[in-house]
């Protein structure tokens, strides 16, 4: 019988002139915890509401993105989030969340940090905020809040456009 020839071994490519060189190791993202970090809803005029609904209702969103870095290879990823509700005599509801998420970053590149960070980690935590921004208006007597899709991608290519810090430190932000 034959003998086969045994499997090349080893992580590299060889280009058949010499040793095999090492691959570069795959980043790895975990995701260590969610949570909540800060927590308000006011509804300062509901006995005014109860009694008539108000005219012309606007609503003013804003959210912004901040990464902390925690600890060797951990990173935080916030999405903060305001949402108030007002007419032109009184205001509706006032809504502030941040929403936040540790995540065990290894092996990224130093160029594939940051955008991780401001783009697919928020995304990551996007469905559980909307979830929650729903949540909250519909027990705060209102309709629920369904917020659209948020592109973090565009948000971080328009921050950085506007000068927005190069590199990820203890403390950044992306509004």
């Amino acid at each position: 019988m034959p003998k086969l020839p045994k499997p090349a071994q080893g992580n590299g490519t060889s280009s058949g002139n010499g040793p095999a060189e090492p691959s570069p190791a795959q980043m790895q993202v975990r995701i260590a915890g969610q949570y909540i970090k800060d927590l308000s809803f006011e509804n300062p005029n509901i006995g005014k509401l109860i009694t008539s609904q108000p005219e012309n209702p606007n609503l003013d969103v804003e959210i912004n993105v901040e990464v902390e870095q925690l600890g060797a290879n951990l990173y935080e990823s916030a999405i903060s989030f305001k949402a108030r509700a007002a007419t032109k005599d009184s205001v509706i509801y006032d809504l502030e969340i941040v929403y936040g998420g540790a995540f065990n970053i290894e092996n990224a590149p130093p160029q594939s940090l940051e955008p991780m960070l401001f783009i697919n980690c928020p995304a990551l935590l996007f469905p559980f905020l909307r979830r929650l921004v729903a949540d909250l208006t519909r027990e705060g007597g209102f309709p629920p809040l369904l917020l659209d899709p948020v592109d973090f991608g565009g948000l971080y290519v328009r921050k950085k456009s506007q000068g927005m810090p190069p590199q990820v430190g203890p403390t950044s932000s992306l509004s």
